[in-house]
């Protein structure tokens, strides 16, 4: 093979490599527990969990919003930055405490993908429903034109007052939607979702539920006991390719079978590989929701693709909603484990013996003064 024809070659199998990069979009955060009046940073993740891949540009955003003690403040386009290429950032003062939530969805967008890389899609990014229907209907040689567009969430606590703003539906066209507090949900614990399609519950639906593990010291982030203080911080080392689950190391990488990887963005980097279905496969209820288990202190998240086919567009052949939330679980701190100035207690022995035995010894002294009078 000459020089010339080696180049293209390689050329064309870089440039598949580089489209075919398939991505979810999520909100993330160092940590999701903050102190009021900080500065912190909130990040635009187009890609991976744990890798970005390219910036959500302006135009494409329908909504960017925070929510805090009941009231909705959207982010202004001019408040982002992009960080390498890669990140679209906001950095910002978190204000009072409360428990917030972010929000951003997308516009609509399309791709057209040949029958053999929307089937590997929907294999490696868990639209295995889809692929199932396909399957069935002797459809698995159909090429494909989908619209597709991104609804992510994400939930962090500012201080220690909890605030019911964690349950906020922002209407997006899919989005998933706390039953309980995450904020009073804690590691060894589950916490219920609901997944809402146009608003309404969505039954019997894939979601994927992952974490990184977070590793804690006990400082800088306070939460009351019992009317007292105590220090927590929260440190979170991003940017890994793999973390531990239960102990054992869990890569999140993956090569489809033809070597590519399918792409729903602009801006496309290539990457080794990546996973999108690791952790919990769950499916929604009749009432649309999912349990979702918290084995140990880190940061989850959840995501899901709902596609469906058209048949009233010429120009598409599938439409595709992605959601996907995040926040932070830590463990439950038991009063029992804390020294509090409420609990007297001297030299290890308990108050009210220390007081029977004083009265006991008083009474014993005015007895033997008594009696020598």
């Amino acid at each position: 093979m000459k020089l010339k024809d080696q180049f293209y070659t390689s050329l064309c199998l870089l440039v598949a490599f580089i489209v075919l990069c398939s991505h979810d979009l999520y909100i993330k955060m160092e940590t999701y527990f903050l102190q009021p009046n900080q500065q912190a940073t909130l990040s635009l993740y187009n890609g991976t969990f744990e890798e970005s891949e390219n910036i959500i540009t302006r135009d494409r955003m329908l909504d960017a919003s925070v929510v805090a003690q009941g009231k909705r403040v959207a982010i202004q386009p001019a408040q982002w930055k992009d960080q390498d290429s890669t990140i679209t950032a906001l950095t910002f003062n978190t204000g009072e405490a409360g428990t917030y939530v972010a929000g951003v969805s997308t516009k609509a967008r399309n791709i057209a993908l040949t029958a053999d890389k929307f089937n590997s899609y929907l294999k490696h990014d868990g639209v295995l429903d889809m692929l199932e229907q396909r399957t069935n209907d002797n459809l698995l040689n159909q090429d494909a034109v989908e619209s597709y567009q991104k609804h992510v969430k994400a939930i962090y606590q500012v201080g220690d007052t909890k605030t019911d703003d964690w349950k906020t539906v922002l209407d997006y066209p899919i989005e998933f939607v706390p039953q309980v507090n995450p904020y009073e949900t804690y590691s060894g614990e589950k916490l219920t979702v609901k997944l809402l399609l146009e608003g309404k519950p969505l039954p019997n639906q894939l979601v994927y539920a992952d974490y990184i593990k977070s590793a804690h010291t006990h400082s800088d982030h306070t939460h009351e006991h019992t009317g007292k203080e105590h220090s927590h911080e929260h440190q979170h080392e991003d940017g890994s390719h793999s973390h531990d689950h239960d102990g054992k190391e869990h890569s999140h990488k993956h090569t489809h079978e033809d070597g590519t990887h399918h792409h729903h963005d602009d801006k496309p980097k290539a990457e080794a590989g990546h996973t999108h279905t690791s952790g919990q496969q769950l499916r929604t209820n009749d009432q649309g929701i999912v349990t979702v288990n918290l084995p140990e202190e880190g940061i989850y998240y959840l995501r899901t693709i709902h596609m469906v086919n058209v048949t009233d567009n010429k120009e598409l052949t599938h439409q595709s909603k992605w959601a996907t939330l995040t926040f932070e679980v830590t463990h439950k701190h038991e009063a029992s484990t804390h020294t509090h100035d409420d609990h007297d207690h001297e030299d290890g022995m308990p108050t009210w013996i220390f007081i029977v035995g004083s009265l006991l010894v008083i009474g014993l002294l005015f007895l033997i003064f008594r009696k020598k009078s």
